[in-house]
């Protein structure tokens, strides 16, 4: 009697570890498929915004201290980037591949810009504040590859942080964006256990 309880149980269990994987890469049923796909889609994609980055600019998912707060005109007041926590001396990383379209001093702040390949005309620009520079200007770049370091000094935050812009011409963007929802999950997925499965003797 046990051995056969036993023998479902694992029964069970196969099917669920074969079964979910089919499950979750199904299409949404047909009825739902217009509204599936709008809701999945990001609201900046309509602006331009291709999810193209590969690695978050620092740590593999950083903390975020403050976020994109667009101003309500061009010259109001607002946020425009994204705040990641990172002591002085984190490696700061390109999140996509691209050419270095600055690496210098602004207003006292060390700063590095990354032009992104293949991101439309004017392309798509990201700025990483305060950072010592390891490239120079014209320099091509890999996704993931480090540009700097962040510097001691120059920082708005309260903590130690990077600040993470995106520009399209002279228009600020969410950085946030340029990430693909995989990498702004919280975490890996994990394998829950299976309550009531005896464990084998």
């Amino acid at each position: 009697m046990r051995k056969s309880a036993f023998t479902r149980a694992c029964a069970r269990l196969v099917l669920l570890v074969v079964l979910t994987p089919a499950a979750l890469s199904a299409p949404p049923p047909p009825g739902l498929s217009a509204a599936w796909t709008e809701a999945a889609a990001p609201a900046d994609e309509e602006a331009g915004t291709p999810a193209v980055g590969q690695v978050w600019p620092v740590g593999v998912r950083p903390r975020v201290l403050r976020g994109w707060e667009p101003p309500a005109t061009a010259y109001g007041r607002g946020h425009r980037g994204v705040d990641l926590a990172a002591p002085p001396g984190t490696p700061v990383r390109a999140v996509a591949a691209g050419r270095v379209s600055f690496a210098g001093r602004v207003a006292g702040k060390d700063v590095v810009s990354v032009e992104l390949t293949g991101t439309g005309e004017p392309p798509l620009r990201t700025t990483y504040e305060p950072v010592r520079a390891s490239v120079t200007e014209d320099d091509e770049v890999t996704a993931g590859q480090v540009v700097g370091t962040v510097a001691p000094t120059g920082s708005h935050c309260t903590a130690p942080c990077v600040h993470w812009g995106l520009l399209r011409g002279d228009a600020y963007l969410d950085p946030l964006t340029l990430l693909p929802p995989w990498l702004l999950r919280r975490g890996p997925s994990r394998l829950l256990p299976v309550l009531g499965v005896p464990v084998p003797g």
